[in-house]
Formats: structure tokens, C-alpha cells, sequence
């Protein structure tokens, strides 16, 4: 404390710009709050849970709630920052309700019955195929896609745990790409929606593209030794899949690389003697008999089995996808689905094979980078380095994000950054849409501009009562 309304910061290193960006971030809490008792008589804890409505400074408060149901939020009359001009047009609605559903499907017949207001969907099969109702058909319902036209696509992919010996392979990884069919995946159950996502900056200009070169180029030669070769004389790029053969290739490469890595491949008796829909598959990409399947083992017998963990059904779909093409090299995948609270502990202590991990990314990236990849996060329970990445050379790639000194430091490192992960096979991509989809009873208005990054809703939206007016009355036609 360096003032009656001033708190100093002091950092152990010069040249870390966005730092004090960050630490302007940190909300301000009522000491005098959380040293006192609560309404129970026990002393209130930060490192604890509660059900008791805490005391904060925002915009909002929270009126009421139904633990696991619902929670309500009020709008202060006498917010004190209401009339900055950073706050001028958001916080519109006077109350606000989230109604909490453990399954989509009776929140979404909610939805429909109009006591829900507002849908944010993020399922291809849901906006393809279940937008269909009367409310739609009559405009009584608004079905929108909003484009994103500035921001970076969300890496997502099927991340495996480097810290399981059988991982450790880049030849392995490349593999499970190899057999990953985007392009079968995205027309049988995506409906054509998505896009592949091919880095980890994609749909910005921190993408890495063509050759390393320039500036990149000058910083991952600082590395080259410990680099792949390739990186420097080939584009890194998701495989296509355009046809049968595309299909058989891919395959056949993917068995190449496995058996480099010394995984045997042998073609053992399947259970069900007629085989099955699998044989049919492996018979038509010509990598399997009639009544045998391919199955990988290494030096010491063990198969390559890969348990997905997953806290609900809404990627089982395409997981079961992937799974079908990992048995046509031989490889056996299954799903282990748990309930939220014992994946969340599995995954915090990384006690999975593989899992779906999501890198959001900013058009300027920084110090969150060292949570993402740096060799010290990778032992932190909880920490967002899921697969377990320890990497020399990407730790000194990320401070030199961090410490950059300007845009074109900062552009130049990222891209850097993103050949080496590409290039290290960590994950397997998925794909990524540059739009929002939304569905919302019509009694909500917007600017008509809107944001290049979000649709806004809730920040800049606002309840229009002569829309809501008119909507009542076609709903009583």
C-alpha cells in the first residue's frame, strides 16, 4: 500500500509489458469483508466454497438462487462506475436469470416453450437439424450466425498425455493425426459446418504460413539443432482426406511411422467371428482379412490403447468417429465417460490418456502462454498444460513472446511458436467456425454494429419492451 488509494506493484524483471496489464485486471475486495464473520457466525474464508451472496463492486449483485438450478442477478440503481465512459451502453437488463440444466436436451425444449429467452448453440447436428419449430418458421424466434471477423480460431483438439511413455513418440503423434478423417467427420456428422483448424493462431496474423522466414526464421535457428529438419523446408499441414485413396495413404503412412517407433502390427482374430461394419472398413482401405483386425503391440506384447476421457456425451459422436479409423491401423480407443466433478479431478491431476483440450488465444499473446506450454507448468495440478509438454526450446520461444518489445517481435515469435508445436504433434486438431450461432426470442435489440469479436449479448443487448409487446400478441394468435 503506497498511498490511501494506491497499491504499488514491484516485478522481479524488467521488459514484461503486459504484467502490469494484467495485475490492473485483479478486482478489488473488501478486506473488511472477508476478515469478519458471516451470517452463520464463522469466520468467512477465500479458499473456500459458500453459498452465503457475497460482497463485490460490479454492476451486478445476486438477488436470489436455487443451488444447481437457477441464479438471479439485480442491477445496482447506484453502480459507481454507471456514467464512465468505458461503461456507456453496457449493463442493460435489469435482472437476469441462468437456469441450469445437468442435460441439453430439456433446456433446449425450455428453450422452446419460451421460458428460456436466449440459446448460445455450439452443436452442428442441433443448428442443422433442430431449429425447425413453429417459432422459427414464424419468426417469433431469431436463429443467427454471427461473424467473427477479428479474433483467433480456438485450437481444440484431442491432446495426449506426453507424460505416458507410449506417447512420447512424435512418430506416434503424427500418426493419430494421420488417422484422424476431418473431411468424412465434418460431412457425416459435423453437416459441412466447420473448418479444420491447422494452427494454433489460426484466422489471424500470428499464424505461421509457408516457410519460417524473416524475422521467425532468425529465431528458430537459434534452436536449430534441436529441431526436426522438415520444420525448416516443409510446411507443416493437417492431413486431406478428398478420397478412398487420400484415406489408404494416410494410413499406410501412419502404419509406417508406427512401425519406425516399434509398434508391431499383427492381424489377430476378432471376437465376433462375422466381424462386422470394422472388417468391412479395413477390407475396403485394403488393411485387414475378413475375420481379423489389425492390433499394434510393442516390444514387450502391449497393445496401443487410447482411453478418451470426457465428462458428457456431446463429443462421443465424433470420438467414435476417430475410434473406427485407430482400428483400421490397429490401434484400440474407447470412451471412458465420468460425471463434472471427477473429470475435473482427473484432468487437474493428469490421469488420463487423452482428453479435449481448448487453447483460446487473444491477438496478443503473452504471459498465459508459460500456463499453456512452459516445462514448469506441466508438474502444477490444474495448470492448463494438459499434455504434459517440456520443451527447452519452447520455454525460451515464450519468454521472447513475453519480454517482445514490439508488434513485429511479438508476431515474429508467436509464429515461431506455432511452427514448434505444430511440428511437435501434441495434439490432433479439430476444426473451428468463424461465426457465433444464437437463437433468441424476439424482445431483445442490439447495436448494428456489432463487435468483431462476440456477439455481445448480455454486455451490449437490451430488453425492447415493443418488441416484447408485439411478441406476446403473436403468441396469443
Amino acid at each position: 500500500k503506497s498511498g490511501e488509494r494506491e497499491v504499488t506493484f514491484t516485478f522481479d524483471k524488467t521488459g514484461n509489458r503486459e504484467l502490469p496489464h494484467i495485475l490492473g485486471q485483479l478486482p478489488v475486495l473488501s478486506k473488511q469483508y472477508w476478515e469478519s464473520k458471516g451470517a452463520n457466525g464463522e469466520q468467512r474464508d477465500l479458499k473456500k466454497t459458500t453459498l452465503e451472496k457475497p460482497l463485490g463492486s460490479g454492476a451486478y449483485r445476486i438477488k436470489s438462487f436455487d443451488a444447481g438450478r437457477t441464479i438471479i442477478y439485480e442491477r445496482l440503481k447506484d453502480y459507481w462506475a454507471a456514467n464512465l465512459p468505458v461503461m456507456k451502453g453496457q449493463n442493460n437488463f435489469d435482472e437476469i436469470r441462468f437456469t441450469y440444466f445437468l442435460d441439453r436436451t430439456p433446456g433446449f425444449e425450455e428453450f422452446k416453450s419460451g421460458r428460456i429467452d436466449f440459446w448460445g448453440e455450439n452443436t452442428s447436428r442441433a443448428w442443422a437439424g433442430q431449429y425447425g419449430f413453429d417459432a422459427v418458421k414464424n419468426g417469433l424466434v431469431k436463429k443467427v450466425s454471427v461473424p467473427l471477423t477479428n479474433t483467433v480460431a480456438r485450437m481444440q483438439g484431442f491432446v495426449v498425455n506426453l507424460r505416458r511413455p507410449k506417447f512420447q513418440d512424435v512418430r506416434v503423434r503424427q500418426a493419430l493425426n494421420l488417422a484422424f478423417n476431418f473431411e468424412e467427420l465434418n460431412k457425416q456428422v459435423m453437416f459441412g459446418l466447420y473448418q479444420r483448424v491447422g494452427s494454433y493462431f489460426d484466422n489471424s496474423e500470428l499464424k505461421s504460413a509457408g516457410l519460417p522466414e524473416g524475422r521467425e526464421l532468425e529465431i528458430l535457428k537459434e534452436f536449430e539443432t534441436d529441431l526436426p529438419k522438415d520444420l525448416f523446408s516443409k510446411e507443416w499441414k493437417n492431413p486431406v482426406n478428398n478420397s478412398p485413396d487420400d484415406v489408404r495413404m494416410h494410413l499406410k503412412e501412419a502404419l509406417g511411422l508406427l512401425k519406425e517407433a516399434g509398434w508391431t502390427v499383427n492381424d489377430e482374430e476378432v471376437a465376433d467371428p462375422n466381424c462386422g461394419a470394422m472388417c468391412k472398413m479395413m477390407r475396403a482401405v485394403g488393411l485387414g482379412s475378413a475375420k481379423k483386425a489389425r492390433v499394434l503391440r510393442n516390444a514387450e506384447g502391449k497393445p496401443l490403447e487410447i482411453e478418451f476421457l470426457v465428462p458428457n456425451e456431446s463429443f462421443n459422436s465424433h470420438i467414435g468417429h476417430y475410434i473406427q479409423n485407430l482400428a483400421l491401423i490397429g490401434i484400440t480407443g474407447t470412451i471412458r465417460q465420468v460425471d463434472e466433478s471427477q473429470y475435473s479431478k482427473r484432468e487437474n491431476v493428469f490421469d488420463f490418456d487423452a482428453v479435449i483440450g481448448n487453447y483460446g488465444q487473444s491477438l496478443s499473446p503473452g504471459n498465459e502462454q508459460r500456463d499453456f506450454w512452459s516445462s514448469s507448468a506441466a508438474d502444477i495440478e490444474g495448470s492448463r498444460n494438459l499434455m504434459g509438454l517440456k520443451s527447452p526450446v519452447v520455454d525460451k520461444i515464450v519468454d521472447k513472446i513475453v519480454f517482445a518489445k514490439d508488434r513485429a517481435e511479438l508476431v515474429a515469435s508467436t509464429k515461431a511458436l506455432d511452427r514448434v508445436l505444430l511440428w511437435g504433434n501434441y495434439l490432433v486438431p479439430h476444426w473451428y467456425k468463424p461465426t457465433e450461432w444464437l437463437a433468441y426470442w424476439d424482445k431483445f435489440s442490439h447495436p448494428e454494429k456489432l463487435p468483431s469479436q462476440t456477439s455481445g449479448f448480455l454486455n451490449i443487448w437490451w430488453y425492447d419492451d415493443a418488441k416484447a409487446k408485439a411478441l406476446e400478441a403473436n403468441m396469443k394468435k
